[in-house]
């Protein structure tokens, strides 16, 4: 119930859920559950110094009794890092981020979506610190899985041909971007209404950078 109110966004209904779950918590899993549960509630409000110190409890629980490269304490850092990628803290961020992805090498199958996602999120930090080849670097790396495991279709790859594009774009390399972009354009024509505003919002970017060109 307290998962369905983070969901729908009734995060008053979920912390009440939650604290009372904390308090009737009989085993330090359930506590280690709830906590991250409320950092992810903290963060969900903005709260991010409190999502912080949530999700930490949350590790320090784990931590007692796992070994530091346990898979389940990746989606801990992972959360971490986007609260503090969410304040603006790109370094703590980032070292988050690496731990989680470190985590998640060592245990999942090498093109499993959590790694995926875990070099998108780092190629994010490093688009807002404009460290843009650091940025191309990762999100490729992110396309590559997908463009295996997904697919041809799937909307992450609509975000990560898009994400690439954009990226060129920034850098000014202008001839690299149209492809990429393009890609995204196709998947959103053959997958939106032709109304939807995603396609005219790629198509306005492949504009813009042919207008450059």
């Amino acid at each position: 119930m307290g998962h369905l109110m983070l969901k729908v966004g009734h995060l008053d209904q979920a912390e009440e859920l939650y604290q009372e779950l904390l308090n009737n918590a009989s085993t330090d899993s359930d506590r280690a559950h709830t906590y991250h549960k409320l950092g992810w509630l903290k963060d969900d409000q903005g709260k991010y110094q409190e999502a912080v110190k949530f999700y930490e409890k949350s590790l320090e629980i784990k931590r007692k009794t796992l070994p530091d490269d346990d898979a389940s304490l990746a989606p801990t850092y992972s959360a971490i890092g986007i609260v503090y990628n969410n304040m603006g803290e790109y370094t703590r961020a980032l070292k988050f981020y690496k731990k989680a992805n470190k985590i998640n090498l060592q245990s999942l199958p090498p093109i499993h979506p959590h790694i995926a996602s875990d070099y998108n999120n780092i190629g994010l930090v490093y688009d807002n610190m404009g460290k843009y080849s650091k940025v191309l670097e990762f999100y490729e790396k992110s396309l590559k899985i997908k463009e295996i495991s997904l697919p041809t279709n799937h909307p992450s790859l609509t975000t990560s041909y898009n994400n690439i594009g954009s990226v060129y774009k920034h850098m000014g390399e202008y001839s690299e971007a149209p492809s990429y972009l393009e890609k995204a354009l196709g998947i959103f024509r053959n997958s939106l209404p032709s109304t939807h505003p995603n396609i005219q919002v790629v198509m306005n970017g492949i504009a813009a950078v042919k207008k450059k060109l």
